[in-house]
């Protein structure tokens, strides 16, 4: 599988995004639901990357600029094609090895309290996210979940080679 920047373009990916914003709306009031909508991944503080299996999106995560130490895991998808994969984990492992490289020293991110949500957040659990108060302009919110985890232990091991990075410095 091959994990690349996006564009946001592609009718796949586009079809994936549509996909992941309907899937959300019956979970939550319209107010506890976060997720970023094409302008919304197209802002210059978020990176955006598809996973391909070959001319297939298998799935995609954006990494959000929140300020020169802290980033926010955004928008997190696997294909239906390719659940129970390690499309997630692989671009987890990605999201993190790329906001050590920047420089990042915490990961945070914000998902659902709802069963829906349940595979998302045992997954950020393994990665050692741990639960966190809210952070950047989230508010307490009984829909939602905020987790955190500290990334800057893994830069000095970190081969990764870093992509060019659209958002503020």
């Amino acid at each position: 599988m091959d994990i690349r920047v996006d564009n946001l373009e592609s009718p796949e990916v586009l079809a994936l995004l549509r996909e992941h914003l309907d899937s959300m709306a019956p979970t939550a009031p319209a107010e506890s639901r976060h997720a970023l909508d094409l302008s919304g991944l197209r802002s210059s503080d978020i990176t955006f990357w598809s996973i391909w299996d070959g001319p297939v999106v298998a799935g995609f995560g954006a990494l959000k600029h929140l300020t020169e130490s802290h980033a926010e895991v955004k928008s997190m998808r696997t294909a239906a094609s390719h659940l129970r994969q390690g499309v997630a984990s692989k671009m987890l492992q990605h999201i993190i090895k790329e906001a050590a490289v920047r420089g990042y020293s915490r990961l945070s991110l914000e998902t659902g309290s709802m069963e829906f949500f349940e595979a998302a957040r045992r997954l950020y659990t393994s990665f050692g996210f741990v639960p966190c108060p809210p952070f950047g302009s989230y508010k307490t919110d009984p829909n939602s979940v905020f987790m955190t985890r500290q990334v800057n232990e893994l830069a000095p091991n970190n081969s990764f080679k870093p992509k060019p990075f659209r958002g503020p410095a």
